[in-house]
């Protein structure tokens, strides 16, 4: 693979709230550090909804000569809350691509799930619900929420080409059949379930076949005993207030970092014999899933895709500056991108 990456978190915003309360500048210079010369990454997905801190953390991945994917992550926006978003971060990535660095445009991710527009619904759940839940008309549901999101992405692409002019992308769901003709790369959120297991790498091969390059985003799972199995659903064990912030988990689960760590690294085997171009583990951190090693229900590390669990009442042993402990996956990570 050409693009060895993985996503970051700025801070995914909903409702006014946001993942990751606390941003601070020089920790995120240190955390891309660490990506780029403990990961081995070359490249970084910064995602988030607020358009300065993706500029900040831009900037300094930039100053570490890492290639930036630019990807403002809206969630439960209406379209023209969306556009704005876009052309405000389309600015401020070019800005930062005029100075040299290598930049590529997200112009979003999941749009006609996470968001407000393209599927009857006023939460993710409820849309997911209504797409999902009946199978009498599911096609024409498909059809078209698909045909809402490529005319929104035809106007909005147009619009981010204007402010920006390096290579745009967007990170689809493959049911979303998205117009890739105005777009430099096809980037899918592929996440490998028991369900489709035996058909998973034939279905990379099948994309990469397609003649545009490939890039894989969103793939991962959660650090409990059987979450690989349901992958893209490996996060449904928490329980949330009525304003979205976890409390605890649903029930009783298994700690498993080798079992993440396996996976990942048979993914990422795939997408490089593959050919796919670049790769993005989802994710680094998720701030406000913590590990509570002392209360198993409200371990919320266990639901978490990222690959360091974080600490809340002390720093790390293996970087002792840091307030997160690596899990298993991370030098699994580090082995498959230094080959």
């Amino acid at each position: 693979m050409r693009g060895k990456g993985i996503a970051y978190d700025t801070g995914f915003v909903h409702h006014g709230g946001t993942s990751r309360e606390n941003f601070d500048l020089d920790v995120v210079r240190r955390e891309l550090a660490i990506i780029r010369d403990d990961l081995h990454c070359n490249a970084v997905h910064l995602v988030g909804g607020d358009p300065e801190r993706l500029e900040l953390a831009a900037r300094c991945a930039a100053e570490l000569g890492l290639e930036i994917w630019f990807s403002p992550y809206p969630l439960d926006l209406t379209t023209a809350e969306i556009r704005s978003l876009f052309e405000d971060c389309a600015q401020r990535a070019e800005r930062i691509r005029q100075e040299g660095a290598e930049v590529v445009f997200v112009t979003g991710v999941e749009l006609s799930i996470m968001n407000r527009g393209f599927l009857p619904g006023d939460s993710i759940g409820e849309r997911l619900g209504l797409l999902l839940g009946r199978p009498d008309g599911r096609g024409e549901r498909i059809a078209e929420a698909s045909a809402r999101l490529n005319a929104f992405l035809g106007e909005a692409v147009a619009a981010v080409r204007e402010r920006f002019r390096g290579k745009v992308s967007y990170a689809c769901i493959q049911f979303e059949c998205v117009d890739w003709t105005v777009f430099d790369i096809m980037s899918v959120e592929l996440i490998r379930s028991a369900e489709v297991a035996d058909r998973f790498q034939e279905g990379v091969r099948t994309l990469v076949a397609q003649g545009k390059p490939v890039a894989i985003t969103g793939f991962g799972t959660a650090t409990w005993q059987g979450a690989g199995d349901v992958a893209p659903r490996s996060m449904e064990i928490v329980e949330y207030d009525e304003t979205g912030r976890p409390l605890g988990l649903t029930g009783d689960y298994v700690r498993d970092e080798a079992g993440q760590a396996t996976y990942l690294r048979e993914l990422l085997e795939i997408f490089d014999a593959e050919g796919v171009d670049s790769a993005f583990v989802y994710l680094f951190a998720l701030e406000n899933f913590p590990h509570r090693p002392a209360d198993p229900r409200h371990d919320l590390d266990l639901a978490s895709l990222g690959i360091v669990k974080v600490l809340e009442e002390r720093d790390g042993d293996t970087y002792p500056d840091m307030r997160w402990e690596p899990k298993a996956a991370f030098a699994v990570v580090a082995d498959c991108y230094r080959a």
